[in-house]
C-alpha cells in the first residue's frame, strides 16, 4: 500500500475516534475541538513527512505544511508577514520577561529558565502558562511560520545531564504549544545543553543568561 494511502487511512481513522473536546494536560481545563483537530492533522502530516527532530527537519516540515494547503511566502511578502507577527508578539509579551529579537526574517523569543521552570526541573511553571498561551495565540494567527524550540543550560554539572535537561525543557514547551492548538507539523524541539552560551559561565549573571529556552520563528517559504 502506498505511503500516502496509509497516511490518509490514519487521518480518517483518527477523525472518527477522537472526541470533539479534550483535556489540557497542563491546566486540566476542557479544550475546544480545535486542539484535537490540529493534533490529528499535524500527526498525520508528520507521519507522511518524517519525524521532526531538529533544525535539519525544516525542509520536511515545509513540504508537509504545503501538502496540507498552507500557502508559502515569497520575496517581500515574507518580510512583511514577519514584521506583523513580530509586532503582535512584542505587544502581547511586553513586561513578561520574554525578549523578542529579530535576525533578518527570523524572530527569536528568549525565555529565561528562571521564569519558565523551577530550578533543575523540566516541568513548565504554572505561572508561565498565560505567557505561553499568548505565544500560542500569535502562532495560531500567523500559521505560515516554522517553529524551532531549543533548550540551553549553563555549564554547571555534568554535560550529559545538562543536555538531557535542555531537551526535556524544549520538548515540554513544544508539547504545551501543541496542546493549545499549534499545528505539530510546524514544530521541532531539541536541546543543546551547555554548548551554545550567550554569556560567560564564570559569573552568576552569565550562567543565568545561558539557562534559557529559545523559540525561533521563520517564514514558510518553498523548501530548498
Amino acid at each position: 500500500m502506498k505511503r500516502a494511502t496509509v497516511v490518509l487511512i490514519m487521518l480518517i481513522t483518527a477523525i472518527f475516534t477522537v472526541q470533539a473536546c479534550t483535556t489540557d494536560p497542563y491546566t486540566r481545563e476542557r479544550q475546544a475541538g480545535k486542539t484535537v483537530w490540529g493534533a490529528v492533522i499535524g500527526g498525520a502530516a508528520g507521519a507522511a513527512a518524517g519525524a521532526a527532530t531538529g533544525r535539519d527537519s525544516e525542509s520536511r516540515r515545509k513540504r508537509a505544511l504545503i501538502g496540507l494547503g498552507v500557502g508559502t511566502l515569497a520575496g517581500g511578502a515574507a518580510g512583511a508577514y514577519m514584521d506583523r507577527q513580530e509586532a503582535a508578539l512584542r505587544e502581547r509579551l511586553d513586561a513578561t520577561g520574554v525578549s523578542v529579537s529579530r535576525e533578518g526574517e527570523r524572530i527569536i523569543l528568549n525565555m529565561p529558565s528562571n521564569i519558565t521552570f523551577e530550578t533543575d526541573q523540566a516541568e513548565i511553571s504554572s505561572r508561565f502558562y498565560n505567557v505561553l498561551n499568548s505565544v500560542a495565540q500569535v502562532l495560531d494567527e500567523y500559521e505560515k511560520t516554522i517553529v524551532d524550540i531549543t533548550g540551553h543550560t549553563d555549564s554547571t554539572g555534568e554535560e550529559s545531564y545538562n543536555l538531557n535537561l535542555s531537551q526535556r525543557r524544549a520538548t515540554n514547551v513544544a508539547q504545551y504549544l501543541i496542546a493549545q492548538g499549534v499545528n505539530s507539523t510546524r514544530i521541532a524541539a531539541q536541546g543543546m545543553g551547555e554548548s551554545q552560551p550567550i554569556a560567560s559561565n564564570d559569573t552568576p549573571e552569565g550562567r543565568q543568561a545561558n539557562r534559557r529556552v529559545e523559540i525561533e520563528l521563520s517564514p514558510l517559504t518553498q523548501p530548498g
